[in-house]
């Protein structure tokens, strides 16, 4: 259990560009449509230098929860406490992004907190990182993961990483490619965890109207969702399986 009143989830990735922001809209149109007082807590962005949208202004576009707010912003794409010393600027304190979480929790049902990059990424002072915010509010974490090569070790050791501090790790992955190949099949077979969600390769540019209502259907109920967890590695996604190979006779 979290150590504050609402649900609150951190969502952590394998990697970067895994679909970490994609996948947290996804979680908060779901519970919102579930009828949830819904936040979302990004506690370093970084990159903002680039003119890009920031992770809070795709969560706002997608999903729309109630609240959806930034601690810190630095320019440069780096991880938040190489940002903000390449600037200057004082790093985050841990105490005051769990502050803020519990402040938030107080008055929303669901508090998502998209980390940045992977889970032992450097955060801020300290070099805390997105593995000691979950655990000093003893709070499940969903990690993002690929669906491509590399991503068995890649979520395998993530989920280590969480067991080895008690904590609890639910794989979703992030983008699943409209045209599936046997690597994607065997790598959804065989993916470490419980699977809680298949996200569809594109998501984040569809509508928000139509990401709002397709949302569920990628989510088990876990997490707000209403796809079935035993069917998510199976027939929840799209393409059909390929016919796996029969055993090697031997000669």
């Amino acid at each position: 259990m979290c150590a504050v009143t609402a649900t609150v989830w951190v969502v952590s990735g394998t990697d970067t560009e895994v679909g970490k922001t994609v996948v947290t809209s996804a979680i908060a149109a779901a519970a919102s449509v579930a009828g949830h007082r819904v936040a979302v807590i990004k506690p370093g962005q970084s990159g903002i230098a680039s003119g890009e949208p920031s992770d809070v202004d795709v969560v706002n576009r997608l999903a729309a929860p109630v609240t959806a707010l930034t601690l810190a912003n630095y320019p440069d794409a780096l991880a938040p406490l190489a940002a903000a010393e390449q600037v200057g600027a004082s790093p985050l304190a841990l105490g005051d992004v769990i502050e803020s979480v519990e402040r938030t929790a107080a008055n929303h049902d669901v508090v998502l907190i998209e980390g940045s990059g992977g889970l032992l990424v450097p955060m801020g002072e300290g070099r805390w990182t997105v593995a000691d915010l979950a655990l000093a509010l003893r709070c499940p974490t969903v990690v993002v993961a690929r669906a491509g090569l590399g991503t068995l070790n890649h979520t395998a050791l993530t989920l280590e990483a969480l067991e080895r501090r008690s904590l609890i790790g639910y794989p979703v992955i992030g983008a699943w490619p409209g045209t599936p190949e046997l690597v994607h099949w065997r790598n959804l077979a065989d993916l470490a965890g419980e699977l809680v969600g298949v996200l569809p390769e594109g998501a984040g540019a569809m509508d928000p109207a139509q990401f709002r209502a397709a949302a569920r259907s990628w989510l088990s109920p876990l997490l707000y969702g209403r796809a079935d967890p035993q069917r998510l590695r199976t027939d929840g996604v799209t393409g059909p399986p390929p016919d796996w190979p029969g055993p090697v006779a031997l000669l």
